[in-house]
C-alpha cells in the first residue's frame, strides 16, 4: 500500500457499541500494510460542530466522513482515513474522526473521556473543534483535558510520590490545534488587532487565587499549557447561510462563504506543512503496524479496566518489533550465507570469515529494526542463534568435506584395491610396488582442489583402514629379510605417530580460531550496541531539552502573570526532570 496509499473511503477504526470500545480488524489490516511514517491528525469536539467537514477537506475530498444534517451524532467511535500525504513524500496522512462529545443520546460521558484520551494518544496533531468563542463555557466543555491524567498513565511505575510529572506527558502528547467555528468576534484587544494564536494565548491566561472557583477556572487552561508542546488556533466564519448548512457536502465551493473557504485553505495548509510524523519517546517513528499495535494495546487496556499506559504500550510494541527484528536478521543471515558459502570450504578460516561478515550485516539489520531492547534480551537471543548457526555451518562443512574426500578416495584407490584382490602384489618385491602405487595415488588425491578441512584426516583414516592389507603384503614378500620388514613396520608406526601429532596440532589451531571468532563476534555486537546507545542518548537528550525549554517558557509566562505558586511547581518539575534524566540515561550494556 506504501507506493500509493489507496483507501477510497474511511472505515471505522475503533467501534463504540453500547459503550464498549472494540478495534475493527478491517482497519487494522489496512494499517498493517503501511510501512511509511504516519502523520496522524485526530479531531475531537462536541457533536454537530462540523468536525467531519474539516477532515474531508484534509483528505482532499468533499465527501467521506459522514457529516450528518440533524442534531443527531453521526460518527460513532473513531473512524480512520489513510491518504497519501499531499506535501511530504513517502509519508501517509492518517485522519481520525471521532464521535461527537456530549451526545445526549449516550447519557454517559465516561465514553467521551475515553474517545478524547485515545485521540490524544494516537495522534501527532490533535484538533479540538468548538463553536463560537473561547469563553468559560467552551473551557468547561473541555473538561476532558483535565481528566487525562486520570485516564492515562505515562509510566508503569511512579517514583515521585505516586504523582506523574507533566513532562512525562509532554514527551508523548501531540501538537494542539483549536478550531473555532462560526466565530463572530472582532480579533482585537484595546483597539489593536491580534492573531488567532494571540487570542488563544490570552484565553489561556490564569487567574491568581487558590479558591475553588479560581481553581476550576485555571485547571483546563493549565492542562493545555502544560501538556501540549505546540498550540495553534484557527477561527472560521459561518460557511454559508443557515438554510444551506443541512446540505453542506452537496454545496459547490463557490456556494460557500469566500472568507470561510480561505480560512479552511489556511487550516489545511498549516496541517500539511507543520503536522509532524507521529513519534514515540526516543524518536521512534510510528508506521502503520506500530499504530495498529498501539490501538490494540490501548483499547485492550481500556476493555480490561486498566488505564492505558504510554510506557507499557511502547514496551509492548518493542517486544513485538524486537522479536520480528531477530527473525528478520536471521532471515538475512540465512539468505546471504546460502548465496556466499559453497561447502566444503578449503579452510575453517574461510568459513569463519564468511560467517563474520554476514553476522555483522545481520546485527545491523537487527539494530535498524529494533528499539528499547531492555537488558539486550533480544540481541542476546540473536547472538545465541547466530552462534548456533555458525556451529551448524561448521558441522555441515566437516560432513561435506568428509563425504567429498571419502568418495574421492574410493574412486582414486579403486584400481589399487582391485589389484590387491587379484593378487598382483603377492610376489617377491610386491610390497615395494604396492607402496609406490599407494604413494602415486596419494599424490593424485592431493592434487584435487577444494577437498575441505577434513582432507588429511579422511586420508589418514582411509590408509589406517588399509594397514592390515599392507601388513599382509609386507609379511608375504619373500624378497625382504626379517630385518627389513621390522624396519618397515617401525617406519609405518613413525608415520602414523606423526600424522596423529599433526592432527592434534590442527585441532588446536581450529580451537584457537573458534575462540578468536567468538571474541570478534562479541566485539561486533558490543560495537553496534554502543553506537545504538549513543544514538538513543542523543535522541533522549534532544527530547529532554525540548521539554525543558517548554517548561522554562511556561515558567517565564507564569512569572510574567505573577503566578508565583504555579511557577514554584514548574521549577520543582524542572528539578525532578534533571534528577530523572541522570538516572534514566541509556548506557547499561550487559551483553
Amino acid at each position: 500500500m506504501d507506493s500509493e496509499t489507496h483507501m477510497p473511503d474511511p472505515v471505522c477504526l475503533i467501534e463504540n457499541t453500547n459503550g464498549k470500545l472494540v478495534a475493527n480488524p478491517e482497519a487494522l489490516k489496512i494499517l498493517s500494510a503501511i510501512t511509511q511514517p504516519l502523520v496522524v491528525v485526530a479531531i475531537v469536539g462536541l457533536y454537530r460542530t462540523g468536525k467531519s467537514y474539516l477532515m474531508n477537506k484534509l483528505a482532499g475530498k468533499s465527501k467521506g466522513f459522514s457529516l450528518g444534517s440533524t442534531v443527531q451524532s453521526h460518527t460513532k467511535g473513531i473512524w480512520i482515513w489513510c491518504v497519501p500525504h499531499p506535501e511530504k513524500p513517502n509519508h501517509t496522512l492518517v485522519l481520525l474522526d471521532t464521535e461527537g462529545l456530549g451526545d445526549i443520546e449516550k447519557g454517559d460521558n465516561q465514553n467521551d473521556s475515553w474517545i478524547f484520551a485515545l485521540a490524544v494518544l494516537l495522534s501527532s496533531t490533535f484538533v479540538y473543534n468548538s463553536m463560537g468563542t473561547i469563553n468559560q463555557i467552551a473551557m468547561d466543555q473541555l473538561h476532558y483535558v483535565t481528566e487525562l491524567t486520570e485516564r492515562i498513565r505515562a509510566k508503569s511505575s511512579l517514583d515521585n510520590g505516586g504523582v506523574e510529572d507533566s513532562a512525562d506527558f509532554v514527551s508523548f502528547f501531540p501538537a494542539f490545534v483549536w478550531t473555532l467555528r462560526d466565530f463572530s468576534l472582532e480579533l482585537e484587544v484595546n483597539g489593536e488587532p491580534i492573531t488567532p494564536d494571540e487570542y488563544l494565548e490570552l484565553s489561556l491566561k490564569l487567574k491568581k487565587g487558590t479558591d475553588k472557583k479560581t481553581k476550576s477556572f485555571n485547571e483546563p487552561r493549565l492542562c493545555i499549557r502544560k501538556f501540549f508542546p505546540k498550540k495553534k488556533c484557527f477561527v472560521f466564519d459561518r460557511p454559508a447561510r443557515r438554510k444551506y448548512l443541512v446540505c453542506l457536502e452537496q454545496l459547490e465551493e463557490e456556494d460557500l462563504d469566500p472568507d470561510f473557504r480561505e480560512q479552511v485553505a489556511e487550516f489545511c495548509s498549516y496541517i500539511f506543512k507543520y503536522s509532524e510524523a507521529k513519534t514515540l519517546t526516543g524518536g521512534i517513528i510510528v508506521t502503520g503496524p506500530r499504530l495498529e499495535n498501539l490501538v490494540l494495546t490501548y483499547v485492550n487496556a481500556i476493555s480490561s479496566g486498566d488505564l492505558p499506559c504510554m510506557e507499557n504500550a511502547v514496551l509492548a510494541l518493542a517486544e513485538i518489533e524486537n522479536s520480528a527484528a531477530v527473525k528478520k536478521a536471521i532471515a538475512h543471515y540465512d539468505q546471504e550465507m546460502a548465496q556466499k558459502v559453497q561447502l566444503p570450504t578449503e579452510t575453517l578460516q574461510e568459513l569463519l570469515d564468511l560467517h563474520r561478515a554476514t553476522e555483522k550485516e545481520a546485527i545491523e539489520v537487527f539494530m535498524n529494526n529494533s528499539f528499547k531492547d531492555v537488558d539486550q534480551k533480544f540481541q542476546k537471543e540473536l547472538a545465541e542463534c547466530l552462534l548456533a548457526k555458525r556451529d551448524d555451518f561448521c558441522k555441515q562443512n566437516v560432513k561435506a568435506s568428509s563425504d567429498c574426500c571419502i568418495a574421492l578416495l574410493q574412486n582414486i584407490f579403486h584400481p589399487l584395491d582391485k589389484d590387491v584382490k587379484e593378487g598382483t602384489f603377492s610376489k617377491p618385491g610386491g610390497y615395494h610396488l604396492f607402496i609406490q602405487e599407494q604413494q602415486r595415488l596419494k599424490n593424485e588425491y592431493y592434487k584435487v582442489p577444494r577437498k575441505g578441512t577434513e582432507a588429511e584426516e579422511t586420508l589418514r583414516k582411509y590408509l589406517e583402514s588399509k594397514e592390515a592389507v599392507a601388513d599382509a603384503i609386507l609379511r608375504t614378500d619373500q624378497s625382504l629379510t626379517e630385518k627389513e620388514k621390522e624396519i618397515e613396520v617401525e617406519r609405518i608406526k613413525a608415520e602414523s605417530a606423526e600424522a596423529a601429532q599433526n592432527l592434534l596440532k590442527e585441532m588446536q589451531i581450529k580451537t584457537q580460531q573458534m575462540m578468536e571468532e567468538k571474541e570478534k563476534s562479541y566485539q561486533e555486537h558490543l560495537k553496534q550496541l554502543t553506537d545504538k546507545i549513543e544514538e538513543e542518548r542523543a535522541q533522549l537528550k534532544a527530547e529532554h531539552e525540548r521539554v525543558l525549554n517548554l517548561k522554562l517558557q511556561e515558567n517565564e509566562r507564569l512569572l510574567k502573570e505573577g503566578l508565583q505558586e504555579q511557577s514554584r511547581k514548574i521549577q520543582k518539575e524542572i528539578q525532578e526532570m534533571e534528577r530523572r534524566r541522570k538516572q534514566e540515561a541509556p548506557g547499561c550494556i550487559i551483553l
